[in-house]
């Protein structure tokens, strides 16, 4: 499907709020491309569909993860919210026609991030995180900037705000979340005792 009857498409199954977002997703994404020598197209369509499942209900989240083979973790049971991402990919795949798997791995993981992603993948998560219509997140000005000097240290501060954010709320924080989060820690510890040693 091309990325017009996509936009269509995606258009009349979201709340025009959520579509205001879509798109800010998809702008942010293509610009972020354009900056890194990432397939802009590809950035795009997956700003177009990272939120393709958002709307369906908890119920229906899990159900249709369970009917077509996808896994749902304990802590997804309790929080279907964060299915969406994956469902997301499935139906970018299934019902959008989306075979690129570049594209369906930077919509599974948008939300909770997973170590070493790849250069699409940081793209999406970071858009999504800072797109223009976003105002409540933390230091947003900084992590907008960064992202056009250094995709990995914004990725990092998103990462480092999300965790410390929930923590702040005694919210449980989603395993993957925490596990990218040391990951990215380490990496950028490690980054930093190399420079030290030069």
């Amino acid at each position: 499907m091309r990325r017009e009857k996509i936009m269509n498409a995606i258009r009349k199954s979201l709340p025009s709020k959520r579509f205001e977002h879509t798109l800010g997703v998809t702008y942010t994404a293509a610009c972020l491309a354009m900056r890194y020598g990432e397939d802009i197209e590809k950035a795009r369509i997956a700003g177009l569909l990272h939120d393709a499942a958002k709307y369906m209900s908890s119920k229906e989240k899990i159900q249709t993860c369970l009917k077509n083979g996808l896994s749902v973790s304990e802590y997804e049971e309790k929080n279907p919210e964060l299915l969406h991402a994956k469902l997301g990919a499935y139906l970018a795949k299934e019902e959008y026609g989306v075979s690129d798997p570049d594209i369906l791995s930077a919509i599974t993981w948008h939300t909770t991030g997973k170590p070493d992603m790849t250069l699409l993948e940081k793209i999406l998560y970071i858009a999504d995180y800072m797109e223009p219509n976003r105002d409540q997140a933390p230091n947003l000005p900084e992590v907008r900037k960064l992202a056009f000097l250094d995709l990995d240290e914004c990725l990092f501060l998103i990462l480092k705000d999300s965790v410390s954010y929930l923590a702040s709320r005694n919210i449980i924080i989603d395993p993957m979340t925490q596990t990218t989060y040391e990951y990215y820690k380490a990496l950028r510890e490690n980054q930093g005792n190399i420079k030290k040693g030069e």
